[in-house]
């Protein structure tokens, strides 16, 4: 046998070692609590359309708070206009205010209001998206790209993300359980120090899963 092979004693005893790892990721540590929650339909804001929307140097106004730290529904609203005329009123703002300005939708928000191309996106990711109208109170601003579906996902710190076994970028599988279970196969993960394990899925997958009555719920890799 060359001495330049690996001895396979060795490569045994690694295998058995990694997969004793996996199998004892998470033994012995409490499983971190699971919230899924229904992100409606909303907006974000950036400085320079705040301005034109509210007036200079308008603030977003508190309402209530969102499950993440930090951030907040504002009770500023807006109303959005789509290509063919047809609009969407009352579209709530959250808070704080971002870099750019984006616009989340569910599928069946944008048929109605006639956009027939909406890109399934993380947020902040609105390259080559669909544009809108948006009228405010003091003025309208009209959005060249930022409207997307949201892709479902889920926030987690650095220590659920260890429980997981998950980096961030990583995707991950929802089972809700019940009479109209469903299983999602593309949760995207989000990391970061100051978040709480909660997957964010829009209005149409809620609906189609019957979220507001499943008690089963399990996330997993």
């Amino acid at each position: 046998m060359s001495t330049s092979m690996i001895d396979r004693s060795a490569v045994e005893q690694i295998v058995r070692q990694i997969a004793l790892e996996y199998l004892n990721r998470g033994k012995g540590t409490a499983a971190p609590e699971l919230k899924v929650q229904t992100s409606s339909r909303h907006m974000h804001v950036c400085r320079a359309d705040m301005d034109i929307l509210f007036g200079p140097g308008s603030e977003l106004t508190f309402d209530r708070p969102l499950y993440q730290e930090g951030n907040f529904a504002a009770k500023e609203t807006v109303t959005i206009v789509g290509p063919r005329g047809r609009l969407i009123s009352n579209l709530r703002i959250l808070g704080p205010m971002r870099k750019q300005s984006q616009v989340e939708l569910a599928f069946t928000d944008a048929i109605m209001l006639g956009i027939t191309e909406i890109p399934v996106r993380l947020s902040g990711d609105i390259e080559g998206t669909a544009g809108a109208i948006i009228i405010g109170p003091k003025g309208v601003v009209e959005l060249k790209q930022g409207v997307i579906r949201a892709a479902i996902h889920v926030h987690m710190n650095p220590t659920e993300a260890a429980y997981f076994g998950v980096s961030k970028g990583d995707r991950m599988k929802l089972r809700v359980g019940g009479e109209a279970g469903v299983t999602f196969n593309n949760v995207h993960v989000r990391i970061d120090p100051t978040s709480r394990l909660n997957v964010h899925m829009d209005t149409d997958e809620a609906n189609a899963c019957g979220l507001h009555r499943a008690k089963d719920l399990e996330l997993f890799k």
